[in-house]
């Protein structure tokens, strides 16, 4: 087994660890052991200093994963790129921090009526942005040397282990609010302190940028790359973040704490969207280079498909056992976030509906197009924000996410139709809808009884039941059937 091989395989054993912790950590830790308040405290701090973070680096991210290969010489110590990185991170910290002095009066003006407490625990956002951003160069960095295990394991679990532990420490009155943020903020400390230890350990980085090599590769071009693709991974990374920042302004920090937790349920549906993305990419990527359209077509339309029957299996799943999830947290005031587990959810299955239209986009010849659509949906989602949070509350912050996700993936429908005459739809889609449909409303009128963990189970059997059904009776899935009749008749006759 190769090593890209046999560590892809290990990144996904942490990979997922690390999605069931963070599942733990939000629906299970944080309500347990914090209020609605001090949740909406954390969340708005991570939040916002995650945001600020994606541009701190001002695009080194990018720029290490394109043209490392380039400055790649253990013996000459990579030319000093790691020295480039952390003095262009240095940088965009610098102008981060001026500018949020800069605006810090009106920054925290907006906070004063809603969420008050934010603006006592406003300046712990400078350190948390500095370790984030730097978290992220340390990983990109360890990535292009090809070792992703250890970093991979700082992000995904033991950041989590650490935020667990910390969250019982406090639930055990052993320190008060203000050490627990101080704590937490350490918490980001650690991790970025690993990530440069375990760099150190396997490298022999230097901080000195060897100039005259660096003047031979078109530094200007380099730069402006970086720029260009660090307004992108704000955009994209802004989305995860953005409507919990803008809450904060209109709700008090209890609700946000609400919606912090329910908003993360939906994500469960979306978990095929990310598998999928990951193993149709290289196929794409493929028939791209061999101008095989039938090959990007087929990907196109059968990705659509199964991503709507499972995305809407999971919608069911979900969204007809919220009321009896929240109910496993008695005194807790989550069952006010139901109507945005299924807003949110809305806009996950329409984005689930298009296929993988991202990786077909970003492998073409006309990936920059992608880069625009995502900075235009940035903006269309603060305007939302705007417009909505003030409308509806929580509500409205899901709408607005919804929504956003929505005319996003509408452009993208529009543009790969017009570029590429690609489409993913059929009668087959109407038919899985009508099914998903069907299957709510029978489900949704049976009446609720015994514990909520029976609920959920007897929900999810009739679900499962019901939906199967359907998919079988409209013949939905006629080739998956008729690979998976191979398959057994293939085994039974050995």
């Amino acid at each position: 087994m190769g090593i890209i091989q046999r560590q892809g395989i290990i990144n996904s054993i942490i990979s997922y660890l690390g999605i069931l912790l963070g599942a733990l950590n939000t629906i299970v830790f944080l309500p347990a052991f914090l209020t609605e308040e001090e949740i909406g405290l954390t969340r708005v701090l991570f939040s916002f200093s995650a945001l600020i973070a994606t541009f701190v680096p001002l695009g080194v991210n990018s720029i290490l994963l394109k043209y490392f290969p380039i400055f790649r010489n253990k013996e000459k110590r990579h030319y000093g790129i790691f020295g480039f990185a952390v003095a262009l991170t240095l940088v965009g910290f610098a102008i981060a921090s001026i500018s949020l002095l800069t605006f810090k009066s009106f920054i925290t003006s907006q906070y004063n009526e809603q969420s008050p407490l934010l603006n006592e625990y406003f300046n712990y956002i400078f350190p948390l942005t500095f370790f984030l951003a730097f978290s992220n160069v340390f990983f990109t960095y360890s990535s292009s040397l090809f070792k992703t295990n250890v970093p991979a394991f700082l992000n995904d679990v033991f950041t989590r282990v650490l935020s667990i532990a910390l969250l019982a420490v406090y639930f055990m009155k052993w320190i008060t609010l203000s050490q627990f943020v101080l704590l937490y903020v350490g918490v980001f400390a650690v991790i970025a302190l690993s990530h440069l230890a375990y760099i150190l350990k396997i490298d022999r980085p230097s901080l000195k940028l060897d100039f005259k090599f660096f003047t031979k590769q078109n530094p200007r071009e380099i730069v402006m790359y970086g720029l260009l693709l660090s307004f992108t991974s704000l955009s994209s990374l802004g989305l995860k973040y953005i409507d919990i920042v803008m809450l904060g302004k209109y709700l008090p920090l209890n609700l946000v704490g609400i919606y912090a937790v329910v908003v993360f349920i939906p994500t469960v549906i979306e978990a095929p969207l990310g598998a999928l993305d990951k193993i149709g990419v290289a196929s794409i990527s493929e028939a791209w280079k061999r101008n095989d359209m039938a090959e990007v077509r087929k990907i196109y339309f059968r990705s659509a498909r199964y991503l709507l029957l499972a995305g809407g299996f999971l919608f069911l799943c979900v969204n007809l056992n919220t009321h009896a999830l929240f109910q496993l947290f008695p005194g807790k005031d989550y069952s006010l976030g139901e109507s945005v587990v299924l807003i949110i959810s809305i806009g996950t299955v329409i984005n689930m509906a298009t296929g993988i239209n991202d990786s077909i986009i970003y492998t073409s010849d006309k990936y920059i197009y992608g880069a625009y659509m995502l900075m235009c949906l940035f903006v269309i989602a603060i305007v939302n924000n705007l417009i909505f949070i003030p409308l509806w509350g929580m509500n409205g912050a899901a709408f607005a996410t919804a929504f956003s996700a929505t005319i996003f993936n509408v452009m993208k429908y529009i543009f790969l139709w017009k570029k590429y005459q690609l489409q993913p739809f059929d009668k087959k889609t109407l038919l899985t809808l009508l099914s998903i449909v069907l299957c709510f409303a029978i489900v949704y009128f049976i009446p609720q009884f015994g514990h909520p963990i029976f609920q959920i189970i007897f929900r999810g059997i009739v679900i499962s039941f019901l939906f199967l059904s359907m998919v079988k009776i409209f013949n939905i899935v006629p080739e998956l059937e008729l690979e998976l009749k191979q398959f057994l008749a293939k085994k039974l006759s050995r």
